[in-house]
């Protein structure tokens, strides 16, 4: 699969008149790594909120600059947007080397059905939402796909050690960690339900050492 590519151009207005950019749908952004000088930048407000909706924050892009010869290779480091309103303000991005292993947090995706997850009595939860890879950018996963399917009763897990990654591509994270599991429902709503009757049985057994007293 080919690399995800953006065009971009020089900034001249920073700090408050970049408003003035969002409203001719503009966005400020920003591209920034090890031994290179910082450069202010920005690009079409309507192709980049495309390529984050496709692609995600985690694909490789080739950053397209106006009168440079060569595009640089970035990931997306940090998304700003309005509260209210959900625009993209700023965007950074990172420049990397594509023969330098990098880290990063990848999300993971569930796939297929599990069938304890049809049972009225089990649970499925997804513990990990994100895990931290170590590759070359250009081996980096957009996500981890994990399959549920093989999950059929409750107790049942996946770990960390069970995720199939790429021959160059790790994990910094603990091999034992759990994945997704499928829970007992039942078990959870009796622990829930305990609780408070130990606690009043605790409260009769203080009021008749009062009422002896």
């Amino acid at each position: 699969m080919g690399n995800i590519k953006l065009k971009a151009s020089k900034r001249t207005v920073f700090g408050k008149s970049t408003k003035s950019l969002r409203r001719q749908g503009i966005t400020p952004i920003h591209i920034f790594g090890n031994g290179i000088e910082s450069l202010a930048l920005q690009c079409d407000n309507s192709e980049l909120k495309k390529l984050i909706f496709k692609e995600g924050a985690t694909r490789l892009i080739d950053l397209e600059i106006e009168k440079e010869k060569k595009p640089r290779s970035v990931f997306i480091r940090e998304i700003q947007r309005d509260a209210i309103t959900g625009q993209l303000i700023h965007v950074d991005f990172y420049q990397v080397n594509k023969t330098e292993k990098m880290s990063a947090d990848i999300p993971i995706y569930l796939t297929g059905e599990s069938p304890a997850g049809k049972s009225k009595i089990n649970m499925l939860e997804q513990v990990m939402n994100n895990i931290q890879i170590e590759a070359l950018p250009e081996e980096m996963p957009p996500h981890i796909e994990v399959d549920i399917s093989n999950l059929e009763d409750a107790g049942d897990a996946i770990f960390v050690k069970d995720l199939i990654l790429g021959d160059d591509v790790a994990t910094t994270a603990d091999l034992e960690q759990i994945v997704v599991k499928i829970t007992r429902i039942k078990a959870i709503v009796e622990e829930g339900i305990a609780a408070p009757a130990t606690e009043e049985a605790e409260a009769a057994e203080e009021t008749e050492a009062e009422q002896e007293e």
